[in-house]
């Protein structure tokens, strides 16, 4: 008995490693001829990287990535409020986020999966009592005892099998660019995760190892190639902070910003994981964490079953823990983090800045803060289902 894994990205070959360290035969199937290097996602949060400890994968994202131990927001002016993820410490063994490019992780894990075949694109779902047989490039047929679909927000295995993508799209994308500038040096104090509250353009300030990575909004009635124009991103970059000269752009990326999730996570023999079972906007790092969280739970449960250690009630179990978090947790957190940075209203703006000082001043609310924005509280909070 085997399993396919459909995507060879952090979701994909996470999966991978728990099924391979149990003695499961595993293959996962990649359209791409190669693993992609874009940069995408850049954020491991504690309990994250608490998992991928077992691979040895954590040590290896910090060494090529950047620890962040406290997040910021802040506004235009002069507003700061700042949350140590120190005060996790005794909660996890990594206290802090550690920003790194998601592509990296791909190529610790694809190393220790032996079965990645490259320029496999699913093209075709099909089961029955007794497994899954899978059509790859449109002619090749793979016989395996339960499929995994980890291929994207597009993904084409939800779409064999009939899985409607339900929630809605942001009318406006959100634009990445990557520049070496170091706006540590023009903001005293900046925090590697600094988040600037502003009803006209809110904007993100992240730092990977090389880089700062600005994100902002952008509206909808901009064309991609107006928003990714060089005068548009100098235009932008020059609004966080004005300085003599142009601004070098290492790398720029659009995305849509959806808030979905599938209507299921399972249809028979078939399993869906992160992207392709639930997208959210990425202001609060939680699609690939949480993407990371449903492989390691699934591929857990499927290898106790494949090795008689639980019964195949046990698979049921995946969708209990793992969908309420992307419809109740995820998708709660990352909309008001996105509306606490764009809100216009005086009363609302008001409330969100007392509870954040209210996280500064008192541990015991700082606590129970940083546990949820860590996504401990998430995993913590449906394991039992």
């Amino acid at each position: 008995m085997s399993v396919l894994i459909a995507g060879a990205g952090p979701v994909g070959l996470s999966a991978a490693c728990v099924l391979a360290e149990a003695g499961v035969p595993v293959t996962v199937l990649e359209a791409e001829p190669r693993l992609p290097e874009n940069p995408r996602a850049s954020t491991f949060q504690p309990p994250t990287l608490d998992l991928l400890d077992r691979f040895g994968a954590a040590a290896q994202l910090i060494g090529m990535g950047r620890i962040a131990r406290k997040v910021q927001y802040r506004d235009r002016a002069d507003w700061v409020a700042e949350l140590d993820f120190g005060v996790l410490a005794g909660e996890t063994k990594h206290p802090y986020r550690v920003q790194c490019e998601q592509y990296r992780l791909n190529q610790v894990l694809a190393a220790r999966v032996p079965g990645v075949r490259y320029g496999a694109e699913v093209t075709g779902v099909e089961q029955d009592a007794d497994g899954v047989t899978v059509t790859v490039n449109g002619r090749e047929k793979l016989r395996a005892a339960w499929l995994i679909g980890a291929d994207g927000g597009r993904s084409r295995v939800r779409e064999a099998v009939g899985i409607r993508l339900e929630g809605f799209t942001w009318p406006e994308r959100f634009l990445v660019a990557s520049t070496p500038f170091d706006f540590a040096q023009s903001f005293p104090g900046l925090a590697d995760v600094s988040y600037f509250a502003d009803r006209e353009e809110w904007f993100f300030l992240l730092r990977v190892r090389d880089v700062w990575r600005a994100m902002f909004p952008t509206r909808p009635e901009e064309s991609e190639a107006q928003i990714l124009s060089d005068a548009a991103i100098e235009r932008r970059l020059q609004r966080v902070h004005a300085r003599p000269g142009r601004y070098e752009v290492a790398h720029r990326t659009l995305y849509s910003v959806h808030q979905r999730v599938a209507e299921s996570y399972r249809r028979g023999r078939v399993f869906l994981a992160g992207d392709a079972a639930h997208l959210n906007n990425p202001l609060g790092g939680m699609g690939m964490n949480g993407g990371i969280h449903d492989a390691f739970n699934l591929a857990g449960k499927l290898a106790a079953v494949m090795r008689g250690e639980a019964p195949a009630e046990e698979l049921e179990r995946y969708e209990r823990q793992r969908r309420p978090v992307a419809l109740e947790y995820v998708n709660r957190i990352t909309i008001a983090n996105k509306r606490n940075l764009e809100m216009s209203d005086a009363g609302e703006q008001q409330r969100w800045r007392a509870e954040l000082a209210q996280a500064m001043s008192d541990r015991a609310a700082e606590k129970d803060y940083m546990l949820r924005i860590s996504m401990i509280a998430s995993l913590r909070k449906y394991e039992c289902a």
